[in-house]
């Protein structure tokens, strides 16, 4: 019997899932059910204090039986802060509205939703394929990483991210597209830091999860952007005129 009654919840723990998705996508329409105050609490902590801020994965857990966010709130916000910030480059760097609608459209699809998707599903893969503890018996119900949840984990990540390579650098763009050493530098360090957090954040999302082991995984990218970002300034590389040269080579 102990057999079938794993079985029976494990089905109804990849089944809720599954079931969470319409409801998901039909909250995105409906601000008046979403929390924005803590929406904008979360993107705060997420850039100030990253572990207060999983530290009430463990409460939503606790209170919803589920890791991921049911609330689809940070995702249209993130996306609308995306998108004012694009918007806000294409009025200084660009003088096409057609090209500048294309651009804010592009930066949402691939930078955003596409690249969180392919992310989100590498990571969801990974985790649950590999870096889950093995159970001790056959008595304990199986515990898988969601996949809302990964993706969860990306919007984190990508926010604070976003901070630092939209907003702070939109402000500093006029130093670090221009050509010499010390923008190339300036571009670089930002670019480390930025990549470097993302990577942590990534980090602290995976960890907060008891079921998981290994989870150092994660920042062994760190370490590779720290080797590459001195190998990157001391041959010029400036990836800020690099990727403005991508939408807007005509006016750098």
């Amino acid at each position: 019997m102990l057999p079938t009654v794993s079985k029976t919840r494990s089905s109804i723990s990849i089944s809720r899932p599954n079931a969470m998705f319409p409801q998901y996508l039909r909250r995105i329409v409906k601000w008046q059910q979403m929390d924005i105050e803590y929406t904008f609490w979360q993107m705060l902590h997420l850039c100030t204090a990253p572990k207060i801020a999983y530290q009430h994965t463990k409460y939503h857990k606790q209170t919803k039986n589920q890791w991921a966010r049911d609330d689809p709130a940070f995702v249209v916000i993130c996306s609308l802060l995306l998108a004012l910030a694009t918007v806000a480059y294409c009025a200084a760097y660009d003088h096409s509205a057609a090209h500048a609608i294309s651009v804010v459209i592009s930066v949402l699809l691939f930078h955003f939703l596409l690249a969180g998707i392919l992310l989100a599903t590498c990571c969801w893969f990974l985790t649950n394929a590999y870096l889950r503890e093995e159970a001790p018996n056959t008595c304990v119900v199986e515990q898988r990483v969601e996949w809302l949840y990964a993706f969860d984990v990306h919007c984190n990540s990508f926010f604070p991210m976003f901070v630092m390579l939209y907003v702070i650098h939109y402000f500093l763009s006029p130093l670090l597209v221009a050509h010499g050493f010390i923008p190339a530098l300036l571009s670089n360090l930002l670019f480390m830091v930025a990549a470097s957090y993302h990577h942590y954040l990534n980090f602290l999302g995976y960890d907060v999860l008891p079921f998981l082991e290994r989870t150092t995984f994660f920042l062994y990218p760190i370490g590779i952007v720290i080797i590459l970002s001195p190998i990157l300034i001391l041959s010029g590389f400036n990836p800020s005129r690099y990727f403005m040269n991508i939408y807007f080579s005509r006016t750098l």
